[in-house]
């Protein structure tokens, strides 16, 4: 059950922390998530946004097996 919530809360904190990053790429570029409408810098920013959560998961259950295949 323990390692049920480690990978759990493993997985979140990638996702967020990856969604975090993706916003904040935006943010640089100039892209307003939250902007009336689904203007193409709108559209762009969710993109961003998804795809940084997606990459976040990818890398929180990638750093977890290779930590699983050291012990």
């Amino acid at each position: 059950m323990f390692a049920s919530l480690l990978e759990g809360l493993s997985d979140a904190v990638g996702f967020v922390t990856g969604a975090l990053l993706g916003f904040g790429l935006g943010i640089t570029f100039g892209l307003d998530l939250f902007a009336p409408g689904y203007g193409t810098g709108s559209i762009v920013a969710i993109v961003l946004v998804g795809l940084g959560g997606g990459m976040g998961l990818q890398a929180a259950r990638h750093l977890r097996a290779r930590n699983q295949a050291q012990d």
